[in-house]
């Protein structure tokens, strides 16, 4: 074998074992998410211009399911050592892990990064618990009120149709509800947990007071909500009981055409324009007593268990996410509230405006947006409320009694896990 053979020889192994050591240099991001289909696509590219830019840190994406199932799935993975380095966690259930010192004080990270500034007030308030950072926010949303026109023009309504109030919006559900339902158009889907609560706020009231953490849901401006929209689908009958037992229902119905009215996430907008078209409005919610609606979505939080180096790199692909950049993309691709100040002026964003008519319809909410509970009972109240829902809606239960129950059993519960 030649001398120049072996140099050759020895070059190619080199660089192939400086090829592996590189690649075993990289630091992994273990990182759950509750984004598929098109949103999916989305954070996919998200990740991928991180990475380019970042050729020493992976994010090893995995979709988890939705909010609920992350919990569950967390809660279930803690304690067998198999949770994930980062993860997105809905902005009123991620106190259960901020109080349980399972989530990383993001604080020093936070008030070191540039991006602190740069991000809406609201933004940098949901992320924090007694003073502290927790998650910094990726997805965040309003609810919103939409309707399709051409159910409307059908049913004899005006595009103009007020829909400001309780009384506004069961009118229009009805005229659609009787104009239409031989053809089996309901007049509206029945509220989700994200509109119930922001129907709640409009109807001057919480769940649980954000400020003072104080149960609120058997006060009587919540029972009166949750009276009206129990009456939508058990009384009135212009909301398909189909859209209780299982949220999804509602919006599938409503993107297949068969139902004239539809409120939820701002985050729908871009699956409901595809479903749509031209026929989708968007109006805000109702100002039933007051013009008031919850910030939802989610933030990335870092878990406490994971390896310093390992946190520093999710973090930085945290503040990635929320940079200007990726944060116009996300609000153009998805319809989410831009959470950056710099995002809407970016190209990407400037055209979403200009080409998608109604998806500014949540940002000009964001002057009565406010953030909601978010104490370690919220998660356990969440997930009880679907099951108290489905008694008042089917009308198998009194709302009054239901609601009285439910808040004395939160309120038990929160003594349980303050102690």
């Amino acid at each position: 074998m030649t001398r120049k053979l072996h140099s050759t020889i020895a070059a190619t192994v080199f660089a192939l074992f400086g090829t592996l050591g590189t690649a075993d240099a990289a630091t992994t991001v273990k990182f759950w998410h509750s984004f598929n289909k098109g949103q999916g696509e989305a954070l996919a590219k998200i990740i991928a211009q991180f990475e380019a830019a970042n050729p020493g840190i992976d994010v090893e994406a995995e979709f988890i399911g939705n909010y609920n199932d992350i919990v569950a799935k967390l809660q279930a993975a803690i304690p067998a050592r198999r949770a994930p380095d980062a993860v997105i966690l809905e902005i009123t259930r991620y106190g259960l892990f901020a109080n349980n010192n399972i989530l990383t004080d993001l604080t020093p990270y936070f008030d070191a990064d540039p991006l602190k500034s740069d991000l809406y007030d609201y933004a940098r308030e949901v992320g924090v618990i007694n003073g502290k950072n927790y998650v910094v926010p990726f997805n965040s949303s309003t609810p919103v009120l939409y309707f399709n026109k051409d159910i409307f023009a059908r049913a004899g309504l005006s595009a103009q149709t007020p829909l400001k109030t309780f009384d506004n919006i069961l009118a229009a559900a009805k005229t659609i509800s009787e104009k239409l339902g031989s053809e089996g158009i309901s007049g509206i889907a029945a509220p989700g947990q994200f509109a119930r609560w922001g129907l709640v706020m409009a109807n001057d009231s919480e769940l649980i007071d954000p400020t003072t953490n104080e149960i609120l849901l058997d006060k009587p401006n919540t029972v009166e909500a949750y009276q009206w929209m129990a009456s939508l689908v058990n009384h009135h009958k212009v909301a398909s009981p189909d859209g209780v037992t299982d949220e999804d229902n509602g919006r599938d119905a409503f993107l297949a055409g068969k139902v004239g009215i539809m409120m939820n996430s701002t985050g729908n907008y871009v699956g409901s324009k595809k479903a749509i078209g031209d026929n989708l409005v968007v109006r805000p919610m109702p100002c039933n007593k007051v013009c008031s609606v919850p910030i939802g979505g989610a933030g990335i939080g870092i878990m406490a268990s994971s390896p310093k180096e390992v946190q520093d790199a999710a973090y930085k692909f945290i503040s990635y996410a929320a940079s200007p950049e990726a944060n116009a993309a996300w609000f153009a691709a998805t319809g989410y509230l831009p959470i950056n100040k710099k995002s809407a002026a970016l190209p990407v964003a400037v055209k979403a405006l200009e080409t998608q008519p109604g998806i500014d319809v949540a940002i000009n909410s964001l002057p009565y947006a406010h953030g909601r509970a978010r104490s370690t009972v919220v998660t356990w109240m969440r997930s009880t409320e679907y099951k108290m829902w489905e008694a008042m809606a089917l009308g198998q239960r009194k709302v009054d009694e239901t609601m009285k129950d439910f808040a004395e059993q939160t309120r038990a519960e929160n003594q349980r896990t303050s102690n």
